[in-house]
């Protein structure tokens, strides 16, 4: 399938409720509003195809980048893929849900996502932030540095009250993540989100959100969650 084909198929696919809820999420024109689940049968006709992926990511169409992260394979992306890519993420549902989970298949993952987090910029920060809650919610403990996962719980309990709303989103995240899928720390990160409480997203013309990392994490524990890994990371 080229280029003019797949857009043809995704743009039959839409739906303009769908179009409304992710442009009511941060996402613009252009897009078609298509389903994450109504991808899938095109997604298995083509498999990975990487030229087809970078192509799509291109057209700056938010359905044809997402769908680029599904039939990307992210063994053969260099960083120089990966940076491209993070620079075209304008809002968090590509940066976190397309580049973030991408990056996490590959074996630079946490070196990349170290340098995002510490570039200052909120999308490149809440990439890195969320790829190791993707690794560390799929990779077995054995694969971290148990000492860099708690340097970067104190990393958080530092500095998420002051830091842009969709990076504090993703450390939120991580506190939750190490909690339930880093067994190693799970008692460093309850005290971690005790220590750092409620922390407030703002929303354009909406009310602001609370997240309560504490409250997850204890829902999870009463669920029997502790330790979960996912099977996969991309669907």
């Amino acid at each position: 399938m080229d280029l003019e084909t797949v857009m043809q198929e995704l743009e039959a696919l839409g739906k303009e409720r769908t179009k409304k809820i992710y442009i009511s999420n941060g996402a613009h024109e252009p897009l078609f509003g298509v389903a994450t689940g109504a991808m899938k049968p095109l997604a298995k006709k083509i498999k990975k195809n990487q030229s087809l992926a970078d192509q799509l990511y291109a057209t700056g169409n938010y359905d044809a980048m997402y769908f680029a992260g599904i039939i990307a394979d992210p063994m053969i992306m260099t960083e120089e893929d990966f940076e491209r890519w993070i620079d075209g993420a304008y809002f968090y549902m590509l940066s976190d849900y397309v580049v973030a989970v991408t990056l996490a298949e590959t074996n630079i993952a946490q070196d990349i996502a170290d340098k995002w987090i510490a570039s200052g910029e909120e999308l490149k920060m809440s990439a890195g932030w969320s790829c190791y809650c993707w690794l560390l919610g799929n990779r077995p403990d054995s694969e971290f540095s148990e000492s860099k996962m708690a340097s970067m719980l104190d990393q958080v309990r530092n500095t998420i009250h002051d830091s842009p709303d969709r990076t504090k989103s993703a450390m939120n995240n991580f506190i939750y993540t190490v909690g339930i899928s880093f067994v190693p720390l799970h008692e460093n990160a309850v005290e971690t989100a005790k220590a750092v409480g409620p922390v407030e997203i703002k929303r354009d013309k909406k009310k602001s959100s609370i997240l309560l990392a504490s409250e997850n994490i204890q829902k999870e524990i009463d669920r029997g969650k502790l330790g979960f890994k996912r099977k996969y990371v991309r669907c």
